[in-house]
């Protein structure tokens, strides 16, 4: 049973609906949008093809997947914005989105399968004031290119819009079909409940990493290196759900990164979703550095990532912006604001 203020097993809430999803099955149960419906509705509601290992069935002993028929991505971007408008999804497009439903995150999206590989299609929503879906293309681009481990990813459109494909690496393809990968959240491995989400830290995950993933100190590298490229890319929205492990019964093993996005930011100071140490959660540099060696990284080698990957960011902008057909605006809008703010370098 879980303990309070758990409601419920945090790994089971990995599983479950999200916010979009949520509003994917609100739409499609009532037509609307403005009611909140039980969490086990919203499980056994929701497609089998979610993220990890689980499923939820409502028989003990028999096992039904809930599927859904392949769609276009054409088909797939109007049912969503049915549902962003809260309109009910027309009859022939309602199976369209049925795959998102499963998927966590706010945004609109749906899953798409192709014949080697599994994707979460990511689409542009009616409320973006600025190119998200490039702006998370290209962050996800630069850090593979400074050296994360991160989610392929791919841009294509769709009904003349822009749609981001992130590779799924919970899903493995054999000779005899997909398998699931287990995995769970950082937040689940905190045992923390979601209202709790404030309280958790890339200190305290360095502690857990020690004693219960696999090769611990490389893990501890990368962690380090993701918590920069997050302040250098304007990511605050770093929170425990966006960090994951996969679980082999035994031990823990981070998996790719995955929803690198600069946020909006106004101003000039900003803060991590997740302290960074001690109570320091500001996005800046000089705090990464002072936690450097929480993450078994002396000072030198810290400023070496660090140096490393505000010159690859550099060097490599402007040929990801052309990858993601960013025009100049939208370039100038993203660079000094949310990438390489002049915030970050306070103090470095």
């Amino acid at each position: 049973m879980p303990t309070p203020p758990l409601t419920m097993a945090n790994a089971l809430r990995d599983g479950a609906p999200d916010a979009w999803g949520r509003r994917v099955i609100n739409n499609r149960l009532s037509g609307r949008k403005d009611i909140e419906l039980d969490e086990l509705t919203y499980m056994l509601h929701s497609g089998s093809d979610r993220i990890g290992a689980l499923d939820f069935q409502s028989s003990p002993d028999r096992y039904e997947p809930r599927e859904a028929e392949p769609a276009s991505l054409d088909d797939l971007l109007i049912a969503a914005e049915h549902v962003e408008r809260g309109e009910p999804i027309p009859a022939a497009l309602d199976e369209a989105l049925f795959h998102g439903s499963s998927i966590g995150g706010a945004r609109p999206k749906a899953g798409i399968e192709t014949d080697d590989a599994k994707y979460i299609a990511k689409f542009s929503s009616t409320t973006d004031t600025y190119p998200i879906v490039k702006a998370e293309y290209v962050a996800m681009r630069l850090a593979a290119v400074v050296g994360l481990d991160v989610a392929p990813v791919r841009m294509v459109a769709a009904q003349g819009k822009d749609v981001l494909l992130v590779r799924r690496f919970d899903r493995v393809r054999t000779e005899t079909g997909w398998t699931r990968r287990a995995m769970v959240s950082a937040l689940t491995i905190f045992g923390l409940h979601e209202m709790q989400g404030r309280y958790a830290s890339y200190s305290d995950l360095t502690h857990i990493v020690r004693a219960r993933f696999t090769n611990a100190r490389a893990t501890l590298h990368e962690l380090f290196g993701r918590m920069v490229f997050n302040v250098l890319t304007g990511n605050t929205d770093d929170h425990a759900r966006n960090h994951a492990a996969f679980w082999d019964g035994t031990m823990l093993t981070l998996t790719p990164a995955y929803d690198i996005c600069p946020q909006p930011r106004l101003g000039r100071d900003a803060n991590q979703a997740m302290i960074i140490t001690k109570d320091d959660r500001r996005s800046r540099l000089e705090t990464c550095r002072a936690a450097a060696s929480e993450y078994l990284l002396g000072d030198g080698a810290a400023r070496s990532i660090i140096d490393h990957q505000i010159s690859a960011i550099t060097a490599r902008w402007a040929e990801i912006c052309d990858e993601a057909r960013l025009g100049t605006a939208e370039r100038d809008f993203l660079w000094g604001r949310q990438f390489l703010n002049p915030y970050v370098f306070d103090g470095y």
